[in-house]
């Protein structure tokens, strides 16, 4: 919506501007071409402005326990927009199966930082929580409109301070406030192989008894490489499967990251799992 805006406005400034000038023929085209462009930049600039402005009224430094509305809608707007803009074609699929009530947890692999963001595009209704690591707070437009959304932050040098993100995410399902996302991996896959969980987050679905629904993205790695050459990114996200609380009834959260992460091979295929470690040769 706000990509087509800002094209509609560009085509309607230009013309206007040629129209003015009371040119005809082909300098006619050609100006109103380049005109387009001029205000197309001009407009997206403005754009950017004006979400810079809008976070900088954002205080990190104050809790928030409610989902803004309004930040939800100002993210899925500029989200869409990006995506039309960085030429990224998604092929979703299994998405249907996403529970239409209720919270969930969500699971998928990691290959960069604009995952969560697609995800979030793919499951607009589900007003989508995710555990980042602690850095990313400080991300110009991203650190405060996830503070808003609330995206819950672990330092990973602090565990009392990760308890307590956790914490909040048990307490944000309980409370129908949020559903939550995270990358059981601990963060991007360097070498965009599916590596090994990280168990300690299942405890979020052990403790709320909420469904985990399993998911996979493929290539989301080259957005920006391939955008700075003028080149489509195909991105695959697949919803592989919606494990229910009585599948992992009994499990230990081990348990269950090794049931999600089979899933996501199975999905990703064995081209996904990482080389096993070179065993040290033995001295004689």
């Amino acid at each position: 919506m706000l990509y087509n805006l800002i094209i509609v406005l560009s085509v309607v400034l230009s013309v206007g501007c040629v129209t003015l000038l009371g040119l005809t023929g082909l300098p006619c085209v050609l100006a109103a071409a380049g005109l387009a462009l001029v205000w197309f930049l001009l407009l997206g600039l403005l754009a950017a402005l004006v979400l810079f402005l809008i976070c900088r009224t954002v205080d990190q430094t104050q809790p928030v326990t409610e989902d803004s509305p309004f930040f939800r809608k100002l993210a899925g707007l500029y989200i869409d927009a990006l995506i039309r803009l960085f030429r990224i074609r998604l092929h979703p699929s299994g998405f249907q199966q996403a529970p239409k009530e209720g919270r969930f947890f969500l699971v998928c692999n990691h290959l960069f930082i604009a995952d969560p963001a697609l995800l979030m595009h793919c499951l607009p209704r589900a007003q989508l929580a995710f555990v980042t690591k602690k850095e990313n707070e400080k991300l110009p437009f991203v650190g405060p409109i996830m503070h808003k959304l609330l995206c819950q932050s672990i330092d990973r040098d602090n565990d009392r301070a990760s308890l307590k993100g956790i914490l909040n995410c048990i307490k944000f399902i309980k409370e129908d406030k949020a559903s939550i996302g995270i990358f059981p991996e601990g963060g991007t896959s360097k070498d965009g192989k599916l590596h090994k969980f990280r168990a300690g987050a299942f405890k979020i679905a052990q403790r709320t008894r909420v469904p985990i629904v399993v998911c996979t993205i493929q290539n989301s790695k080259p957005i920006f490489h391939n955008a700075l050459r003028f080149k489509p990114t195909h991105i695959q996200l697949h919803l592989v499967k919606v494990i229910q609380p009585e599948e992992y009834e009994g499990m230990n959260t081990n348990q269950m990251a090794d049931m999600a992460y089979n899933l996501m091979l199975q999905d990703l295929g064995e081209d996904f799992r990482p080389e096993a470690p070179k065993a040290a040769p033995q001295s004689e």
